[in-house]
């Protein structure tokens, strides 16, 4: 995933993008469209993560025992359930399934949830569960500007093929014909 990422992320990725031949493009936007969904899910991943160890964190501080780990599974649901709905305007990946996921901010990820695992909260002592809600939002800020880079060039590369219909110089014909044969 790095690697992509990084070639994706180049200041030089987006150069010369008229001249680039269509299928070139729809081949870039596809690899930016999969390294999304994979950021996608991450973030998902570190959110859940966060919610949980906050709430964790919250319950605590609300005179809860850390030996009660029953009133923290009663409120998962509603806990999980907060960020159903992320702020902006989304967008629906191509693909649910993000495939492997690994690299650099994968590894950062597994380092912070292997301090706080979800199954063994009650044993945490409370500020390293404090240090890792904040690591996990750190995480997230991250991961989330990650996917605004990544969703500028999708636009980018969305925006030129967009003009290329508009203006004539590629056909909606040549969608069926990259598009394979299709079954009747």
């Amino acid at each position: 995933m790095d690697q992509a990422l990084n070639r994706i992320l180049a200041d030089d990725f987006l150069a010369g993008i008229g001249d680039v031949p269509v299928s070139e493009l729809r081949a870039s936007r596809a690899t930016c469209r999969d390294v999304e969904t994979k950021f996608s899910y991450l973030r998902r991943l570190i959110q859940g993560h966060h919610d949980v160890v906050t709430a964790e964190v919250r319950r605590r501080a609300e005179g809860g025992s850390p030996d009660d780990v029953t009133a923290l599974v009663e409120r998962l649901p509603s806990i999980l359930a907060d960020r159903v709905r992320a702020p902006g305007a989304g967008r629906l990946t191509a693909t649910m399934e993000p495939g492997e996921l690994s690299g650099e901010m994968v590894d950062k990820v597994d380092e912070v949830t292997g301090r706080v695992p979800l199954d063994g909260l009650t044993s945490v002592p409370a500020e390293v569960l404090e240090d890792a809600a904040e690591s996990l939002a750190g995480l997230e800020s991250e991961v989330s500007a990650i996917r605004r880079s990544l969703f500028d060039r999708i636009d980018a590369i969305e925006a030129e093929l967009t003009r290329r219909y508009r203006d004539g110089e590629a056909s909606v014909d040549d969608l069926l014909v990259d598009a394979g044969p299709t079954e009747s």
